[in-house]
């Protein structure tokens, strides 16, 4: 088992335990807006377990039909997960709207909301874990579960406030219209998530500044070239993908043109890792004058 899949495991059993106390909150509160809290939690679980399959899934060696490997699954996992977190708050909607019809008097509200907070601790600590553990392995799915665990503690964090303030205050009506604020910021979140890992798989560019940083690098390690341009890059999971045209003199070997394209790749690797690089030679004929000028 690789660590990016022994962090999905710890996450579907740090999901297990705060589903079962955020569920024993709302059973003995009844309260819509901790019920829509607990639900959260399940959406947790499924993502743990999807984000799981897609590591093992990603983790497969490179083969006849899948020559670049199988990295973008994590995005695919990503999708589902927000997808999820969609689904979780139109069934938090629904809650929000019974509770609205049918208001009634939240029980023993502090010792659910006590219960809630442990469950809410355990959460935030994790999703510092999860979030760390995506940018070292650079694991999208890590990643997105962090990104969730931490969207949860806010809304846990909000309605244990809001359910406070509607007891002190003898309003009851503050409970639905909490559970539907909750829900409106669970379905920003999960189109949030959606449409940040289907830029993953539209091969989105890195950073301009991880773009600006590969630049320098090239124009620092490609002495005895001319210049370097059509430079290009895609992320695809864990990967990042390079390509770019080398021009060199047209007297120079094709040994010595070899020796510089394996320094620039070695440099580049040492400083960036998880890199696919190719460099594409071409005779100072074929300069354009633009691009990366080198040092």
């Amino acid at each position: 088992m690789t660590r990016g899949e022994r962090f999905a495991l710890g996450s579907m059993v740090a999901g297990c335990l705060v589903f079962g106390l955020k569920g024993a909150a709302w059973w003995m509160t009844g309260s819509a807006a901790l019920y829509s809290d607990a639900l959260e939690s399940i959406v947790n679980i499924v993502a743990s377990f999807l984000a799981l399959g897609a590591l093992r899934f990603a983790a497969r060696p490179a083969d006849a039909n899948h020559p670049y490997g199988h990295d973008k699954a994590e995005f695919f996992a990503a999708v589902l997960e927000g997808v999820l977190i969609v689904v979780a708050a139109l069934l938090i909607f629904n809650e929000a709207w019974d509770a609205w019809q049918h208001r009634a008097r939240i029980t023993t509200p502090f010792q659910g909301i006590a219960l809630n907070g442990i469950a809410t601790a355990i959460n935030a600590a994790w999703s510092v874990v999860m979030m760390r553990a995506g940018k070292r392995l650079r694991s999208p799915a890590l990643a997105a579960d962090g990104r969730h665990l931490m969207a949860d503690v806010v809304t846990s964090v909000g309605i244990a406030l809001g359910v406070s303030l509607a007891v002190v205050t003898g309003q009851p009506v503050l409970d639905p219209l909490l559970a539907a604020a909750t829900g409106v910021y669970v379905l920003w979140s999960g189109m949030r998530m959606i449409s940040s890992s289907v830029s993953g798989l539209m091969d989105t560019a890195p950073e301009p500044a991880v773009v600006q940083r590969i630049r320098d690098l090239v124009a620092n390690s490609a002495s005895g070239a001319i210049e370097a341009h059509d430079l290009r890059t895609r992320h695809a999971g864990r990967l990042t993908f390079l390509e770019f045209h080398l021009v060199v003199p047209g007297s120079m070997t094709v040994s010595a043109a070899h020796e510089i394209c394996d320094r620039i790749e070695d440099t580049l690797r040492a400083e960036m890792g998880h890199l696919m690089i190719t460099i594409h030679v071409e005779p100072e004929e074929k300069a354009k004058q633009h691009g990366v000028l080198v040092i």
